[in-house]
């Protein structure tokens, strides 16, 4: 169970994948793209993730009362309104790419419509992200599908039955290499909200490369998904949280995604396998473990006497576990005061 993103493998026997999402963070310039692509390099993410639509791919340009956002974040605003604002223009896309190949990190995007996967396959886009809100959007994950590339489903707001129609619908499709993401659609998301002991059971139940799109607002909840089996992180990444774009708010800045990355990588190395041995790092203090040492001097074949042993740091002498064996023995060499136990010298 694993798969591999321009040359990266990724699953359980892998550091996590931790993937920067841009999102609408560019905030309308093409300059702050390319900067939160350097910084999500520096931050030692493994890619950085874009969208690719525009406000008349992915809605209508209506005034009715659905086409408006009641509560949340992003309250009394038009969804055309706010994916026109939101929306990275199609003509930065090739400059992206080309940028984020010369820094060395790898680029992809979220897909909202046929027409912007016939534009990121021209871009020779390594691997496809599909939207929790577009899960339920089969012909679209079968048309990214169809490409061979692979793909990676966010499950956000999608119960367990619509979770494996997707699967379906890309398995359908060709798609061969897999990956879906625990999500809470909510922006932020309280950590309460992501019952992260679903992630187990989606590796369980799906047998799929499983990870954690994480909308809360620090690194607790990606950290503890790592530890429950996580394989990519997704976090939305900017330069300030104060930049007053639509997505800012709940996005990491730079010092932040490279603690994750640091923190996540440490997290999944610290699992590593069962194993009930001695350490290397504990090589050096099994002198300091107890064990039995002569207290009193006694002669060549006397009988040990309780008070003559005592179990005592460091670790030189007989275990501890021996002492009843050791007490009421002869000695066949006389014993020095303060000197180890050696069974091969009683009778």
């Amino acid at each position: 169970m694993s798969l591999a993103i321009d040359g990266r493998a990724i699953g359980p026997g892998q550091p996590p994948y931790v993937i920067a999402e841009m999102s609408a963070n560019h905030n309308g310039s093409l300059a702050t793209a390319f900067d939160i692509i350097d910084a999500a390099k520096a931050a030692g993410a493994d890619a950085v993730k874009i969208q690719t639509y525009r406000a008349d791919t992915i809605t209508l340009d209506s005034d009715g009362p659905e086409f408006v956002i009641k509560g949340g974040l992003w309250d009394g605003q038009r969804l055309f309104d706010l994916y026109e604002k939101a929306h990275l223009p199609w003509d930065w896309h090739a400059p992206l790419f080309d940028h984020a190949r010369r820094r060395g990190i790898t680029i992809f995007s979220s897909p909202f419509d046929a027409t912007a996967v016939d534009l990121l396959e021209d871009l020779g886009a390594p691997a496809y992200k599909i939207a929790s809100f577009e899960a339920v959007d089969l012909p679209l994950i079968r048309y990214a599908a169809g490409t061979g590339k692979p793909m990676i489903i966010s499950t956000g707001m999608a119960d367990a039955d619509e979770i494996a129609e997707a699967i379906a619908a890309a398995r359908d499709g060709g798609c061969r290499d897999l990956a879906i993401l625990h999500c809470v659609s909510g922006y932020p998301a309280p950590p309460g909200d992501y019952n992260l002991r679903t992630i187990p059971d989606m590796i369980a139940r799906f047998g799929t490369v499983t990870g954690l799109s994480d909308h809360t607002l620090d690194n607790t909840t990606a950290i503890a998904a790592v530890a429950l089996g996580a394989a990519i992180i997704e976090k939305h990444f900017t330069l300030d949280r104060r930049g007053g774009g639509p997505d800012d708010s709940f996005s990491l800045e730079p010092a932040d995604l490279a603690a994750l990355c640091t923190a996540a990588r440490t997290c999944w190395q610290a699992l590593g396998a069962v194993d009930y041995g001695r350490k290397s790092s504990e090589i050096g203090n099994v002198q300091f473990r107890r064990s039995l040492y002569f207290v009193e001097a006694l002669k060549a074949g006397e009988v040990i006497p309780a008070h003559a042993v005592r179990s005592v740091r460091p670790g030189f002498g007989a275990a501890p576990k021996y002492l009843d064996q050791v007490i009421g023995r002869r000695l066949t060499v006389d014993v020095a005061a303060n000197t180890p136990v050696d069974l091969s010298k009683l009778a």
